[in-house]
């Protein structure tokens, strides 16, 4: 019997591989993106706290629209910096989540440039 490898264990590994690199700061806080199949999320995380800043999600009760799709996350990256900026955030460290840079987390990531932030 063939057995499949399990993506999402190998994505942990990956993602605890780059958290012992990356973290961040009150200077330069992380923006942690999460992305499943239907939703995307992101937040921008303090971790010399522990507390969450700002976040946003295809889940929240505003948002119009497919969530599982370039444009949402597009547009969730707006968001987020829209409110980043507006509790004087501009510089934070990007935390791909083991996901690959590519689809939807790079649209994510360039939202929020467009929105304001530098990573």
């Amino acid at each position: 019997m063939v057995s499949r490898k399990d993506s999402n264990a190998q994505r942990l590994k990956r993602h605890k591989r780059v958290r012992a690199k990356i973290s961040g700061t009150t200077a330069r806080p992380r923006l942690c993106v999460y992305r499943s199949l239907k939703n995307i999320s992101a937040q921008i995380i303090d971790d010399t706290t522990g507390k969450t800043l700002v976040s946003a999600s295809t889940l929240e009760k505003g948002f119009e629209g497919n969530g599982g799709n370039k444009e949402a996350a597009k547009k969730i990256g707006m968001l987020i910096a829209e409110r980043a900026v507006a509790k004087e955030i501009t510089e934070v460290v990007f935390d791909r989540g083991g996901y690959i840079y590519h689809g939807r987390v790079m649209d994510l990531a360039e939202g929020a440039r467009e929105g304001g932030l530098k990573f």
